[in-house]
């Protein structure tokens, strides 16, 4: 009773902030997501009938504390639809920094439940894991479904769900652009870390979160939209200005959260100049974190991966990266 997931990690494009249920996790309004790629968690389930207590260890560190309980969330939830009581043992590693912006959270809790179900012989859909990967984090559902998804809001399982987004080929320079295959995003790294679950508790306290929700219909139709359209600009311009929003409610709330930091203004300078000064199609983006996606195309990327650069960030490229999935290189 074994198995071994692979997930990729999420850029947000029309991002959730707070939830109506924080057990279940309920987020207030839809999200949707493009699964980031090469970047991965791989995770490693086994149920051990013999077993006397649950081992979780995450890059070689046995987890305690309030990271322990979100993975038992999500054990529990799937000993209770597989019906097996068994003991279990959960290693995980990611191939990508964690807690700096870049959605760790997102590609764990998905690897977790993919393998999670699999060990345990379950047969299940991709949307229907999103539900198991939910309880860990909201995020994770749409890690699970991959590319570009759309994590559905509800209160229970069979609304609250994440599905794939069908996209679209459209235009850009005169050439074809594919979502799916002619998105390069450079990420500038800015280590330093942040805490998404408290923003998260305390999001309906700012006296911005009215004001979020009441636009960002208008956010997730426009997104959902260009995808289906192919349109680049309409896509990541969205992205962009949804950063903003998601921004100015969480550094509103009662916390005052700032995550941003001189690099992360830097980069968004520089975004900013190669689109208004040499017409470079680039956008930039944010989840709760001071690490930076700049989101342009394969004919651009090297020009804007060199001007991030010179801000001073470690930068990398990645592309769009499919569902969770399984794989053969056991972890123990």
């Amino acid at each position: 009773m074994k198995a071994t997931a692979r997930a990729h990690p999420i850029q947000g494009v029309v991002k959730y902030h707070g939830m109506r249920d924080h057990e279940r996790r309920f987020p207030y309004h839809d999200s949707i997501s493009v699964c980031t790629a090469p970047a991965n968690t791989t995770t490693t389930v086994e149920w051990e009938p013999d077993g006397s207590e649950d081992s979780y260890v995450i890059d070689g560190e046995p987890v305690t504390g309030r990271g322990a309980e979100r993975i038992d969330a999500v054990v529990e939830t799937v000993r209770e639809r597989a019906g097996v009581d068994h003991a279990v043992r959960v290693e995980s590693e990611n191939s990508f920094p964690s807690n700096v912006g870049f959605g760790s959270s997102a590609s764990g809790f998905a690897a977790l439940a993919y393998a999670a179900t699999e060990a345990a012989g379950l047969d299940l859909s991709h949307p229907e894991v999103s539900t198991l990967a939910r309880v860990g984090s909201a995020s994770a559902a749409r890690a699970v479904t991959g590319a570009y998804s759309d994590l559905h809001a509800g209160l229970n399982d069979t609304d609250c769900r994440s599905e794939r987004i069908d996209t679209g080929v459209g235009e850009l320079d005169g050439e074809p652009f594919d979502p799916e295959s002619d998105l390069r995003i450079v990420t500038a790294l800015v280590p330093s870390y942040k805490e998404t679950e408290a923003a998260h508790r305390e999001a309906a306290e700012s006296h911005m979160f009215d004001a979020r929700r009441a636009h960002v219909e208008d956010q997730l139709a426009t997104a959902r939209n260009a995808l289906r359209e192919g349109s680049f600009h309409d896509t990541f311009e969205t992205a962009e200005h949804d950063s903003l929003s998601l921004a100015a409610a969480t550094m509103t709330g009662p916390a005052g959260w700032v995550y941003w930091q001189p690099e992360t203004i830097a980069v968004f300078n520089t975004v900013r100049e190669l689109r208004s000064e040499e017409d470079v199609p680039v956008y930039f983006s944010t989840d709760t974190g001071a690490s930076v996606y700049v989101n342009t195309t394969t004919d651009y990327v090297d020009l804007v991966e060199d001007h991030v650069a010179d801000t001073g960030v470690e930068t990398d490229v990645w592309e769009v990266g499919g569902p969770a999935h399984t794989v053969d290189d056991d972890l123990f």
